[in-house]
């Protein structure tokens, strides 16, 4: 017996996705770290896999190459909100993740745009180790930090490509202020509407793209005064739009794209 799958990307951030409304496939944290192996699986960021709910269209369960679980990806929930458009033939969907409800919107230019909810910024809530202003944490650097269903911490640096992120992002990540690990951002401001960010994702190193960091990023740009609430993030597969409303919801606008189909044994 042999269960199909998708390979998907936003902006490079890229997924294997797996369907388990039909029947449950059985998956563990080693099965998982397998198929999201480069070498000797499928390989991806992280592995999505699709279940049923009456909340929603689907709940989307999101796991780390390592085979932790993730609450939030931006990129992945784009995808996912192709897929379920195709199905459906709506332009509007909503997926439940662990983190709460997300809903999609297809947008006139074929990018989808997915609420991704407010941010959470109570150092209870990123979550940190111990209280304090999650404007300016207490590391050298001074990051900010929120969470967008998952922990962010974002440095901003004079020039993000002269950052050593493949040395610093994993110390940074497993730093003890994390309880729950982090997701690191290195982020450039180039204008107050134009953000350049590189991110080392918990459980998955340097990616290509993180949805959620991208928010997170201009979350705490906006908050520290460097940019306006609305701007582009250039990460490295691409561009995303992300705005900050007055009502606190973040809305992040990207491409999906499907790379290829395959049978996993």
């Amino acid at each position: 017996m042999t269960t199909p799958f998708v390979k998907m990307h936003g902006c490079g951030n890229d997924f294997v996705i797996l369907d388990e409304r039909p029947r449950p496939l059985g998956l563990t944290q080693a099965r998982v770290a397998r198929i999201a192996n480069r070498h000797i699986g499928i390989g991806c960021d992280q592995l999505i896999v699709l279940e049923h709910t009456d909340s929603a269209d689907v709940f989307m369960r999101i796991y780390n190459p390592d085979g932790s679980e993730a609450g939030a990806c931006g990129n992945a929930t784009r995808c996912v909100a192709d897929i379920l458009m195709h199905e459906s033939g709506r332009d509007t969907v909503t997926i439940q993740t662990v983190s709460g409800i997300l809903p999609a919107t297809l947008l006139n230019d074929a990018q989808i745009q997915v609420d991704m909810g407010p941010p959470r910024l109570d150092w209870k809530d990123v979550p940190l180790s111990r209280a304090m202003d999650t404007l300016r944490l207490d590391l050298p650097g001074e990051p900010a930090a929120a969470s967008m269903g998952n922990p962010h911490a974002t440095f901003f640096v004079p020039d993000v490509e002269a950052e050593p992120i493949a040395e610093r992002g994993p110390a940074l990540e497993h730093d003890p202020l994390f309880p729950a690990r982090a997701n690191i951002g290195f982020a450039q401001i180039i204008d107050p509407e134009t953000i350049r960010l590189r991110l080392w994702e918990r459980g998955a190193g340097l990616t290509l793209a993180c949805g959620s960091g991208a928010c997170a990023t201009l979350v705490n740009a906006s908050r520290r005064g460097l940019t306006h609430r609305r701007a582009k993030v250039i990460v490295d597969g691409g561009t995303l739009e992300i705005e900050w409303r007055e009502d606190g919801h973040v809305l992040m606008a990207g491409p999906s794209v499907t790379v290829f189909r395959g049978q996993l044994p």
